[in-house]
């Protein structure tokens, strides 16, 4: 399950934060996971959840919105959205697709408690 070690990198990447700005906890910590990101949303909640306890995200609510996958179509030139990479494109029915969007897992935003 490699969303333990996504988890234990979130971690890493918000007791950085801590270190700089100098705050006590976390109260929210949002995530946004492409559509694409190979990410089991439900497996990565609960790492997060599981690595928590004694850390600077205990008791942190902790939300994961999902961004919608994006692929740019060269046969007719457009931005579409799509469910998997195998789709075609939606618009002119063309394999020809490339991800654009949707693959990333990145750090959307942080509430902090006590900040200094």
């Amino acid at each position: 399950m490699h969303e333990m070690s996504l988890a234990g990198g979130v971690l890493r990447l918000v007791e950085q934060a801590q270190a700089r700005e100098r705050f006590s906890r976390v109260a929210r910590l949002r995530l946004e996971a492409g559509a694409l990101a190979g990410v089991e949303l439900h497996a990565l909640r609960f790492a997060l959840e599981a690595l928590a306890p004694g850390t600077v995200l205990e008791g942190a609510a902790i939300e994961i919105d999902v961004l919608p996958a994006r692929a740019w179509c060269l046969a007719c030139s457009r931005s579409v959205e799509i469910r998997a990479r195998s789709d075609d494109c939606p618009l002119c029915g063309s394999a020809q697709i490339q991800a654009s969007g949707g693959t990333e897992l990145k750090l959307a935003e942080l509430i902090v408690v006590d900040s200094a």
